[in-house]
């Protein structure tokens, strides 16, 4: 019966550990580059057989080197992002870069990483970065310039507003997964292929449907490619 108990705690423990550990899986081998035309499907990417690896594997040139077009968005901001799929080599190393251009007065809107924890550093301008908690929903924001360093926490939404009216901004952001993902919130609740019913949205929002309708017919622009 002890013997059974035991068992069943250790089982538990493990359990509990590979939840609380939940991320990118541990590396089994010293790289696992990315096979992008196997047509197996797993929860990553398929591994490329290790004899027809190269140096440019893991190689992207002066791909972060040149600012982004943000004259043509809406909400003047461009990701460019590194991840596993730009960069083979990243694959099951678990991490993932990206540069972020503002236009003066350009954002990135509020949103989420649901696999990763980003830390920014701003290489030229300033930025009114910040993060909100889960209920009952803190905010933490601060005004950073060049040089500066801020983290946000996986899973938890963020934003990023560029305040200076003449001058643009750029920043680096890494991520602690070959593929974290983003959750953009205003087009994730208004802008969802098919529409959420407005009577929910309505309810949730505490306004009129009208109000729903009308924001579901804007265009929600993607600033992360």
């Amino acid at each position: 019966m002890a013997t059974a108990s035991f068992f069943l705690l250790a089982v538990f423990l493990a359990l509990a550990s590979s939840i609380a550990f939940s991320s990118d899986p541990s590396l089994l081998q010293d790289f696992c580059v990315a096979d992008k035309l196997s047509p197996v499907k797993v929860n990553g990417l398929v591994c490329k057989d290790p004899m027809e690896v190269n140096a440019d594997d893991f190689f992207k040139q002066a791909y972060l080197d040149k600012p982004r077009d943000t004259t043509k968005s809406m909400v003047g901001s461009a990701v460019t992002l590194i991840n596993a799929m730009e960069l083979p080599g990243l694959n099951t190393l678990g991490i993932s870069l990206a540069r972020i251009d503002y236009a003066p007065f350009g954002e990135n809107p509020p949103h989420t990483h649901p696999r990763a924890t980003e830390i920014l550093t701003v290489l030229e301008g300033t930025l009114y970065v910040g993060f909100v908690t889960s209920n009952p929903n803190k905010l933490f924001a601060k005004v950073l310039n060049k040089g500066d360093v801020f983290v946000f926490p996986q899973g938890l939404i963020h934003f990023q507003f560029n305040p200076i009216h003449d001058k643009p901004t750029v920043a680096i952001a890494a991520l602690s997964s070959q593929n974290p993902g983003v959750i953009t919130i205003a087009n994730a609740v208004f802008g969802s292929k098919p529409p959420i019913s407005d009577d929910v949205l309505a309810k949730a929002f505490q306004v009129e449907k009208g109000t729903i309708d009308w924001l579901q017919a804007q265009f929600w622009e993607n600033n992360h490619k």
